[in-house]
């Protein structure tokens, strides 16, 4: 292996792993751009322990690959803890990006000693299908595919209005009614594979952050007892616009509380969410969706359409 020096990541990186990952999407082309701002967000992550369960590759100042663990506020039977990681295209097949996921095998069964020690464990990687090398680095320590997921877009041009369901009104994002959007979010993920509950912390570190668009989020409330019913949540992320020219509104969360299914609220806000982002200058609309769920039919009679296919990768340890 070529001489590199290896230590673990800090928020100190966060220039440094945003060129990184710039380098990575001249090659791997995932639509996903960073800045400064963004990557200290992800580095800064609650559940993120840089000390224990990262660590980065450098060539003099210059990061060359990187991998950080992510493991869960809560589990039940099973804890999942995310792998993530990357190499520059430049530094790849010789050795480091091997180093790296051997190390975050190795990670994850740390932090998962350290915090669900009698639980099952299951160490995932998410990553995108087209990426060159990737099936055969993880299939060699023994990843399996295990889930797919889809991103979808819809560009916004003529967008025919959507009517509130009766008896239900919508209202946009505030402080005052942020834990009504967090509760819902949790609520409504309950049953969905893989998902826990988000902690305040959380919310805060991965939902309201520099990327959150509270003009483009919205609540459905019922006007009868005042509880809310689903919410759906938007993020945009400045250095995708800038690097494509492209400003798109990203549904981060759409998610309808039990009691409520079935009465059109998902449709309702992804219609009332596509004509706000059009009136406020976005040139499409995307989301990340399980493919084995339902949901990409409420998506698909929206009017979104598949762009990019993503695999979750799973070892269970």
């Amino acid at each position: 292996m070529i001489e590199l020096t290896w230590r673990p990541l800090t928020s100190e990186n966060a220039q440094a792993s945003a060129d990184l990952l710039n380098a990575i999407e001249t090659v791997d082309k995932i639509g996903e751009n960073y800045t400064a701002e963004d990557t200290l967000t992800e580095l800064t992550d609650p559940y993120a322990d840089l000390e224990r369960a990262s660590l980065a590759a450098f060539d003099g100042d210059v990061m060359v690959g990187y991998m950080k663990v992510r493991h869960k506020p809560s589990a039940e039977e099973v804890h999942r803890v995310v792998v993530d990681g990357g190499v520059h295209p430049a530094y790849r097949r010789r050795g480091v990006g091997t180093a790296l996921l051997k190390a975050g095998i190795k990670a994850a069964k740390a932090v998962h000693a350290l915090h669900h020690p009698a639980l099952k464990l299951a160490i995932d990687v998410y990553k995108a299908e087209h990426i060159a090398g990737v099936p055969e680095l993880v299939r060699s320590q023994g990843f399996a595919p295990t889930r797919y997921y889809q991103r979808m877009e819809h560009p916004l041009g003529d967008l025919h209005p959507v009517a509130i369901p009766d008896g239900l009104q919508v209202e946009p994002w505030s402080p005052d009614n942020d834990e009504d959007f967090r509760r819902v979010r949790n609520e409504s993920f309950q049953d969905y594979w893989g998902a826990v509950p988000m902690p305040v912390e959380l919310w805060q570190n991965k939902i309201t952050n520099q990327t959150f668009r509270p003009g483009v989020s919205f609540l459905l409330r019922d006007s009868a007892n005042g509880s809310p019913a689903g919410v759906l949540v938007t993020m945009t992320w400045e250095a995708d616009t800038e690097a494509t020219g492209i400003r798109d509104a990203h549904f981060m969360v759409v998610g309808t509380r039990r009691e409520y299914r079935e009465r059109g609220v998902a449709s309702a806000l992804i219609g009332h969410a596509l004509q706000a982002a059009a009136e406020q200058g976005y040139d499409q609309a995307s989301l990340s969706v399980e493919t084995d769920a339902g949901a990409p039919r409420v998506f698909e009679k929206a009017g979104f359409t598949p762009t990019q296919r993503y695999v979750r990768w799973a070892l269970n340890g």
